[in-house]
């Protein structure tokens, strides 16, 4: 088994990888977990009306996006 910090090239640093993602899945099914799969970067939310025209006023007031704005809330809310 090679390791990310011994790899020298490219091909062993992709064999080390490799090794790691299996190593990690067959851990997951010997817990009877599911492997964490990485989140997309799209989120779809459902608001109250009232909410969503709120978080609009705030995000033009602040010169940003809905989007941008959103985004940085939950980046501040998750950093707390």
């Amino acid at each position: 088994m090679v390791s990310f910090r011994s790899a020298s090239t490219v091909e062993a640093l992709k064999t080390a990888f490799e090794e790691a993602v299996n190593d990690y899945l067959q851990e997951c099914q010997e817990k009877g977990l599911p492997p964490e799969k990485p989140a997309s970067g799209k989120l779809l939310l459902r608001l109250a009306p009232e909410l969503h025209g709120q978080a609009m006023v705030a995000a033009k007031a602040a010169g940003k996006s809905l989007n941008q704005w959103v985004a940085e809330a939950l980046h501040r809310a998750v950093r707390s």
